[in-house]
């Protein structure tokens, strides 16, 4: 009987002690979680801090750099990338400090091309990262176009390709443009450039590898075929040093002696459908450039993705435009659209007094100017570049 009980107090004393032991180590548990969330928490808003006061240095940088109105450059190099593209580095002509810019961003150049009535503006797309000491453009010649090639070729690209040259002096407004890659917030991105397009969106990617983010990077180029390939080594360099960044060469119509897994990784056209087989999901934030067919296939198809639309940016060059579906549902043939273009409106140009009515047919607003002999200053063509 004595033993009975001594063994039934040697169980309540196991039972105690284990009991103890495990608020012991609950308290303990609870303790680590919360010292962990509380520097789960820290850390956050430490990132948040840093953040902030990354995109002031850079804020504060620009203010004490830019300049107002038109600056004078030198063309310290003037270098043919291949595919009809020429780069051009220009270094200050006063040697001052350039002000960071925001890779994505375009420079406004004031061209004064014999023949024409006034000075020529127009807006190219910086293609290198932010760099003190010079700025790159990389600009393509625009040839007629194909369903008219007596049209004469691009006005402000064939003047940069055939006149200008190392040595001369140009006038250049300070960085500009709304689409840009906001680097102090790494995040997962898909940069996309087809084309000439390519240049917004090789200065992004290569501010991105300089900050060393550690966040997914895709990057996409498409292309014809190697004949139009650009910036080949420099890309593949680029895919080989950095892990979290993935080049994909996309060639629309291969040339025989292009080598698929060599010159390019995938025959087809950028777009969605090539998204969903190569990326592991939807959840990132696109950027793209390039032309008008692309641009407009690549925003709604994304939305049909269900890609949030602020996650969608983009910019055209040129002419073209983005036209999102609901406003070309409107334009093209909701009820009652096509009597109210064909009222058109009264424009009245105050600084040449001149008056006429606009319709629909008349296209833009630049364009009806230039019918109507009025001078308009412009860069873009497409309301991107605030001229």
């Amino acid at each position: 009987m004595g033993e009975i009980i001594q063994l039934v107090a040697l169980a309540v004393l196991v039972a105690s002690l284990a009991y103890v032991l495990l608020l012991i180590f609950g308290n303990f548990r609870i303790q680590n979680a919360t010292l962990v969330s509380a520097e789960a928490e820290s850390q956050f808003f430490r990132t948040q801090i840093a953040e902030i006061m990354d995109r002031r240095q850079i804020i504060k940088a620009q203010d004490e750099t830019s300049w107002q109105g038109f600056r004078k450059f030198k063309v310290e190099r003037k270098f043919p990338e291949g595919g009809g593209i020429c780069s051009f580095y220009l270094h200050p002509h006063d040697d001052r400090p350039l002000p960071f810019f925001e890779p994505g961003q375009y420079l406004t150049f004031k061209l004064d091309i014999p023949n024409q009535k006034k000075q020529t503006i127009r807006c190219y797309s910086l293609s290198d990262q932010p760099l003190s000491d010079y700025y790159r453009v990389s600009i393509k010649k625009i040839p007629p176009p194909k369903d008219n090639p007596d049209a004469p070729p691009g006005l402000g690209s064939s003047f940069f390709h055939d006149n200008i040259n190392e040595g001369d002096i140009i006038d250049v407004k300070a960085p500009a443009g709304q689409f840009f890659l906001d680097v102090t917030k790494p995040h997962p991105v898909v940069l996309i450039g087809g084309g000439i397009g390519l240049t917004p969106v090789l200065s992004m990617l290569k501010e991105v590898v300089t900050r060393e983010w550690r966040t997914e990077v895709w990057f996409f180029y498409g292309v014809s075929n190697g004949g139009e390939h650009i910036m080949k080594e420099h890309l593949k360099e680029l895919a080989e040093k950095f892990d979290n960044v993935k080049v994909r060469i996309v060639y629309s119509r291969p040339k025989d002696e292009d080598v698929e897994g060599v010159d390019y990784d995938i025959k087809g056209r950028v777009g969605v459908e090539m998204f969903k087989e190569v990326l592991p999901s939807s959840n990132y934030h696109y950027y793209f450039c390039g032309p008008p067919p692309m641009m407009n296939s690549l925003f709604e198809d994304l939305r049909e993705w269900n890609v949030p639309e602020d996650h969608i940016h983009y910019e055209a060059f040129g002419p073209a435009t983005v036209k999102k579906k609901q406003e070309a549902d409107v334009s093209s043939g909701a009820e009652g659209a096509g009597e109210k273009s064909a009222e058109g409106f009264t424009i009245n140009f105050a600084k040449s007094n001149k008056t006429a009515e606009w319709t629909s047919a008349a296209g833009s607003i630049l364009d009806f100017a230039e019918e109507n002999d009025v001078d308009i200053d412009f860069g873009c063509r497409a309301g991107n570049c605030g001229t």
